[in-house]
């Protein structure tokens, strides 16, 4: 949970900062989460980065920062309202934000993350700590559900998170 979520706004492409609750859950992560992870794999925004180095900094588990999972890039709407973010979603499912990038291109960028997992991590649990344009792109490849259904339904957050199985 960031500041920004908390204030209602949309992050993408911005830093962002964890809030006081979600550096309570990034710590709760770490805990319940040291169970046999070979690599943590992390976007590069702060606030992602941040979640990682609470949960894992003080382990011998490696952290891998990678600038393809991070969050859509609203361009001009980073930082917007989370309600004009999230009401207009669906006219950029294929469409790029203006000075931004689409949803599909961001579940696509997110999704090239994954056949680097097996060049070094085949067989392995790795966690992958990102935002919901990752969460969307593990579905995605995961299961198979359309980059159109991803976008339109509606995001709920579990604070256990998810566990996916890739081939």
């Amino acid at each position: 949970m960031t500041e920004d979520n908390e204030r209602g706004f949309a992050t993408g492409w911005l830093p962002g900062r964890l809030s006081e609750r979600g550096r309570s859950n990034a710590a709760d992560m770490g805990r319940r989460r040291d169970d046999g992870i070979a690599a943590v794999f992390s976007s590069d925004l702060r606030r992602a980065a941040h979640t990682a180095e609470i949960a894992f900094g003080a382990t011998n588990i490696p952290i891998l920062y990678d600038w393809r999972l991070r969050e859509c890039d609203f361009g001009e709407h980073n930082g917007s309202p989370s309600s004009e973010v999230g009401r207009d979603r669906l006219a950029y499912v294929d469409s790029p934000y203006p000075g931004g990038e689409s949803h599909r291109q961001a579940i696509t960028r997110a999704a090239g993350v994954f056949p680097d997992l097996f060049t070094r991590w085949r067989g392995r649990r790795v966690m992958v700590i990102g935002h919901l344009a990752t969460y969307r792109a593990l579905e995605h490849a995961a299961h198979g559900r359309t980059i159109h259904d991803l976008v339109a339904e509606t995001f709920e957050w579990r604070p256990e998170g998810w566990e996916y199985t890739l081939d």
